[in-house]
Protein backbone atom coordinates (compact mmCIF):
# COMPACT_ATOMS: atom_id res chain seq x y z
CA UNK A 1 0.00 0.00 0.00
CA UNK A 2 3.07 2.21 -0.30
CA UNK A 3 1.73 3.98 -3.40
CA UNK A 4 -1.60 4.89 -1.81
CA UNK A 5 -2.17 8.63 -1.89
CA UNK A 6 -3.98 9.93 1.16
CA UNK A 7 -5.20 13.45 1.78
CA UNK A 8 -3.90 15.13 4.93
CA UNK A 9 -7.13 14.25 6.78
CA UNK A 10 -7.00 10.63 5.62
CA UNK A 11 -3.34 10.35 6.56
CA UNK A 12 -4.10 11.78 9.99
CA UNK A 13 -6.93 9.31 10.70
CA UNK A 14 -4.85 6.36 9.47
CA UNK A 15 -2.02 7.37 11.79
CA UNK A 16 -4.51 7.83 14.63
CA UNK A 17 -5.92 4.35 14.05
CA UNK A 18 -2.49 2.74 14.05
CA UNK A 19 -1.54 4.52 17.26
CA UNK A 20 -4.74 3.30 18.93
CA UNK A 21 -5.15 -0.19 17.46
CA UNK A 22 -6.02 -1.78 20.78
CA UNK A 23 -9.09 0.46 21.14
CA UNK A 24 -10.35 0.05 17.57
CA UNK A 25 -12.12 -3.33 17.97
CA UNK A 26 -14.52 -1.82 20.53
CA UNK A 27 -14.83 1.60 18.91
CA UNK A 28 -17.70 2.40 16.52
CA UNK A 29 -17.14 4.59 13.48
CA UNK A 30 -19.00 7.42 15.23
CA UNK A 31 -16.77 7.14 18.29
CA UNK A 32 -13.66 7.09 16.11
CA UNK A 33 -14.93 10.14 14.26
CA UNK A 34 -15.40 12.02 17.54
CA UNK A 35 -12.08 10.89 19.01
CA UNK A 36 -10.01 11.68 15.92
CA UNK A 37 -12.02 14.78 14.99
CA UNK A 38 -12.57 13.71 11.38
CA UNK A 39 -15.80 12.89 9.57
CA UNK A 40 -17.14 9.36 9.19
CA UNK A 41 -16.96 9.88 5.41
CA UNK A 42 -13.20 10.51 5.71
CA UNK A 43 -12.80 7.31 7.73
CA UNK A 44 -14.68 5.27 5.10
CA UNK A 45 -12.63 6.79 2.25
CA UNK A 46 -9.43 6.03 4.11
CA UNK A 47 -10.44 2.41 4.68
CA UNK A 48 -11.28 1.93 1.01
CA UNK A 49 -7.97 3.45 -0.10
CA UNK A 50 -6.20 1.07 2.27
CA UNK A 51 -7.89 -1.93 0.68
CA UNK A 52 -10.91 -2.51 2.94
CA UNK A 53 -14.60 -2.36 2.07
CA UNK A 54 -15.16 0.01 4.98
CA UNK A 55 -14.53 0.54 8.67
CA UNK A 56 -16.49 -2.56 9.70
CA UNK A 57 -14.44 -4.70 7.35
CA UNK A 58 -11.24 -3.26 8.86
CA UNK A 59 -12.43 -4.07 12.39
CA UNK A 60 -13.20 -7.63 11.33
CA UNK A 61 -9.73 -7.98 9.83
CA UNK A 62 -8.31 -7.04 13.24
CA UNK A 63 -10.62 -9.55 14.88
CA UNK A 64 -9.44 -12.33 12.57
CA UNK A 65 -5.84 -11.70 13.59
CA UNK A 66 -6.59 -11.73 17.31
CA UNK A 67 -4.51 -14.88 17.84
CA UNK A 68 -1.52 -12.58 17.49
CA UNK A 69 -3.12 -9.97 19.74
CA UNK A 70 -4.37 -12.09 22.62
CA UNK A 71 -4.22 -9.23 25.08
CA UNK A 72 -6.82 -7.22 23.15
CA UNK A 73 -10.45 -7.23 24.22
CA UNK A 74 -12.80 -8.32 21.40
CA UNK A 75 -15.70 -9.19 23.67
CA UNK A 76 -17.75 -6.09 22.87
CA UNK A 77 -17.53 -6.52 19.11
CA UNK A 78 -18.56 -10.18 19.50
CA UNK A 79 -21.63 -9.14 21.50
CA UNK A 80 -22.51 -6.42 18.99
CA UNK A 81 -22.30 -8.85 16.09
CA UNK A 82 -24.46 -11.39 17.94
CA UNK A 83 -27.15 -8.82 18.70
CA UNK A 84 -27.19 -7.58 15.11
CA UNK A 85 -27.54 -11.16 13.91
CA UNK A 86 -30.53 -11.54 16.26
CA UNK A 87 -32.16 -8.50 14.64
CA UNK A 88 -31.57 -9.91 11.16
CA UNK A 89 -32.82 -13.36 12.12
CA UNK A 90 -35.96 -11.90 13.69
CA UNK A 91 -36.92 -10.18 10.45
CA UNK A 92 -36.03 -13.26 8.42
CA UNK A 93 -38.18 -15.45 10.67
CA UNK A 94 -41.20 -13.15 10.48
CA UNK A 95 -40.91 -12.91 6.69
CA UNK A 96 -40.47 -16.61 5.93
CA UNK A 97 -43.05 -17.92 8.41
CA UNK A 98 -45.60 -15.30 7.35
CA UNK A 99 -45.25 -16.26 3.68
CA UNK A 100 -45.46 -19.94 4.61
CA UNK A 101 -48.85 -19.37 6.24
CA UNK A 102 -50.42 -17.70 3.19
CA UNK A 103 -53.02 -19.77 1.35
CA UNK A 104 -53.29 -19.18 -2.41
CA UNK A 105 -57.03 -19.87 -2.53
CA UNK A 106 -57.64 -17.23 0.15
CA UNK A 107 -55.61 -14.75 -1.89
CA UNK A 108 -57.75 -15.46 -4.95
CA UNK A 109 -60.96 -15.09 -2.95
CA UNK A 110 -59.77 -11.79 -1.48
CA UNK A 111 -58.77 -10.44 -4.90
CA UNK A 112 -62.15 -11.33 -6.42
CA UNK A 113 -64.03 -9.76 -3.49
CA UNK A 114 -62.01 -6.56 -3.79
CA UNK A 115 -62.42 -6.50 -7.56
CA UNK A 116 -66.21 -6.89 -7.46
CA UNK A 117 -66.77 -4.41 -4.62
CA UNK A 118 -68.11 -0.91 -5.16
CA UNK A 119 -65.49 0.47 -2.76
CA UNK A 120 -62.76 -0.72 -0.43
CA UNK A 121 -62.71 0.55 3.16
CA UNK A 122 -59.63 0.01 5.32
CA UNK A 123 -59.85 0.27 9.11
CA UNK A 124 -56.63 0.38 11.15
CA UNK A 125 -55.30 1.89 14.36
CA UNK A 126 -51.87 2.88 15.71
CA UNK A 127 -48.81 1.92 13.71
CA UNK A 128 -50.95 -0.30 11.49
CA UNK A 129 -52.30 2.85 9.85
CA UNK A 130 -49.00 3.20 7.96
CA UNK A 131 -49.58 -0.23 6.42
CA UNK A 132 -53.16 0.80 5.59
CA UNK A 133 -52.06 4.03 3.90
CA UNK A 134 -49.57 2.19 1.70
CA UNK A 135 -52.23 -0.31 0.63
CA UNK A 136 -54.72 2.48 -0.09
CA UNK A 137 -52.13 4.23 -2.28
CA UNK A 138 -51.66 1.04 -4.33
CA UNK A 139 -55.42 0.70 -4.85
CA UNK A 140 -55.61 4.33 -5.96
CA UNK A 141 -52.82 3.74 -8.49
CA UNK A 142 -54.78 0.73 -9.75
CA UNK A 143 -57.91 2.89 -10.06
CA UNK A 144 -59.77 1.09 -7.28
CA UNK A 145 -61.79 3.39 -5.04
CA UNK A 146 -60.50 3.08 -1.48
CA UNK A 147 -60.85 4.93 1.83
CA UNK A 148 -58.82 4.52 5.02
CA UNK A 149 -59.95 5.42 8.54
CA UNK A 150 -58.00 5.36 11.80
CA UNK A 151 -60.08 7.54 14.13
CA UNK A 152 -61.99 5.26 16.56
CA UNK A 153 -65.26 7.21 16.44
CA UNK A 154 -65.25 7.51 12.67
CA UNK A 155 -64.52 3.78 12.37
CA UNK A 156 -67.58 2.97 14.49
CA UNK A 157 -69.86 5.33 12.54
CA UNK A 158 -68.60 4.41 9.06
CA UNK A 159 -68.94 0.69 9.75
CA UNK A 160 -72.69 1.17 10.30
CA UNK A 161 -73.13 2.87 6.92
CA UNK A 162 -71.65 0.14 4.70
CA UNK A 163 -73.61 -2.21 2.46
CA UNK A 164 -73.22 -5.59 0.77
CA UNK A 165 -71.44 -4.11 -2.25
CA UNK A 166 -68.55 -2.85 -0.10
CA UNK A 167 -65.57 -4.76 1.25
CA UNK A 168 -63.81 -3.90 4.50
CA UNK A 169 -60.14 -4.58 5.20
CA UNK A 170 -59.07 -4.73 8.84
CA UNK A 171 -55.35 -4.34 9.60
CA UNK A 172 -54.56 -5.13 13.23
CA UNK A 173 -51.53 -6.77 14.81
CA UNK A 174 -53.26 -8.27 17.86
CA UNK A 175 -56.88 -8.30 16.62
CA UNK A 176 -58.15 -7.02 19.96
CA UNK A 177 -58.70 -3.31 19.32
CA UNK A 178 -62.15 -2.50 20.69
CA UNK A 179 -63.38 -0.18 17.93
CA UNK A 180 -62.22 -2.58 15.21
CA UNK A 181 -64.09 -5.44 16.85
CA UNK A 182 -67.22 -3.30 17.07
CA UNK A 183 -66.82 -2.34 13.41
CA UNK A 184 -66.50 -6.00 12.43
CA UNK A 185 -69.72 -6.78 14.31
CA UNK A 186 -71.47 -4.00 12.41
CA UNK A 187 -70.20 -5.52 9.16
CA UNK A 188 -71.66 -8.89 10.11
CA UNK A 189 -75.05 -7.28 10.76
CA UNK A 190 -74.95 -5.54 7.36
CA UNK A 191 -73.62 -8.65 5.57
CA UNK A 192 -70.50 -6.82 4.49
CA UNK A 193 -67.51 -8.93 3.41
CA UNK A 194 -64.50 -8.41 5.68
CA UNK A 195 -60.86 -9.30 5.09
CA UNK A 196 -58.56 -9.23 8.11
CA UNK A 197 -54.77 -9.01 8.24
CA UNK A 198 -53.42 -9.88 11.68
CA UNK A 199 -50.84 -11.92 13.58
CA UNK A 200 -53.46 -13.19 16.06
CA UNK A 201 -55.29 -16.12 14.50
CA UNK A 202 -57.56 -16.70 17.51
CA UNK A 203 -58.41 -13.06 18.24
CA UNK A 204 -61.98 -11.67 18.35
CA UNK A 205 -61.39 -9.69 15.15
CA UNK A 206 -60.15 -12.80 13.34
CA UNK A 207 -63.23 -14.74 14.47
CA UNK A 208 -65.52 -12.12 12.90
CA UNK A 209 -63.77 -12.13 9.52
CA UNK A 210 -65.02 -13.47 6.21
CA UNK A 211 -61.46 -14.00 4.94
CA UNK A 212 -58.43 -14.17 7.20
CA UNK A 213 -54.71 -13.63 6.60
CA UNK A 214 -52.48 -14.37 9.57
CA UNK A 215 -48.79 -13.55 9.77
CA UNK A 216 -46.10 -14.70 12.15
CA UNK A 217 -44.85 -12.24 14.77
CA UNK A 218 -41.77 -12.90 16.90
CA UNK A 219 -42.89 -12.73 20.57
CA UNK A 220 -40.10 -10.50 21.88
CA UNK A 221 -39.34 -6.89 20.97
CA UNK A 222 -36.12 -4.88 21.02
CA UNK A 223 -38.11 -1.95 22.46
CA UNK A 224 -40.31 -3.73 25.04
CA UNK A 225 -41.23 -0.62 27.04
CA UNK A 226 -43.25 0.82 24.13
CA UNK A 227 -46.01 -0.54 21.88
CA UNK A 228 -43.94 -0.39 18.71
CA UNK A 229 -43.92 -4.06 17.78
CA UNK A 230 -43.06 -4.94 14.21
CA UNK A 231 -45.80 -4.60 11.59
CA UNK A 232 -43.64 -6.50 9.11
CA UNK A 233 -46.06 -9.49 8.95
CA UNK A 234 -48.92 -7.11 8.14
CA UNK A 235 -46.86 -5.35 5.47
CA UNK A 236 -46.01 -8.66 3.84
CA UNK A 237 -49.62 -9.89 3.82
CA UNK A 238 -51.09 -6.67 2.48
CA UNK A 239 -48.39 -6.43 -0.16
CA UNK A 240 -49.12 -9.96 -1.35
CA UNK A 241 -52.83 -9.21 -1.71
CA UNK A 242 -52.36 -5.84 -3.40
CA UNK A 243 -49.76 -7.32 -5.77
CA UNK A 244 -52.09 -10.24 -6.56
CA UNK A 245 -54.87 -7.74 -7.28
CA UNK A 246 -52.54 -5.85 -9.64
CA UNK A 247 -51.72 -9.12 -11.44
CA UNK A 248 -55.42 -9.96 -11.95
CA UNK A 249 -56.19 -6.47 -13.24
CA UNK A 250 -53.26 -6.73 -15.64
CA UNK A 251 -54.37 -10.16 -16.84
CA UNK A 252 -57.86 -8.85 -17.64
CA UNK A 253 -56.46 -5.83 -19.44
CA UNK A 254 -54.29 -8.00 -21.68
CA UNK A 255 -57.00 -10.58 -22.47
Amino acid sequence: MANVKLTPSEKFVWQYINKNLQAIPTMSIVQLSEESNVSTATIVRTMKKMGYEGYTSFRHSLKQSKENLAEWNFEQIDVADKNIRRAIEKNEQETLLTIKQVDSSTIEDAVQKIKSSSKVIIFARGLSTYVAEEMMLKFHVLNKYCETYSDPNIIKIKSRELNKDDVVLFISLNGETEELIEASENCIKNEVTTITFTSAKHSPLAANSTLLFTGYKVPDSFIPEYEVKSRLPLSILTRIVSDAYAVRISDEFQS
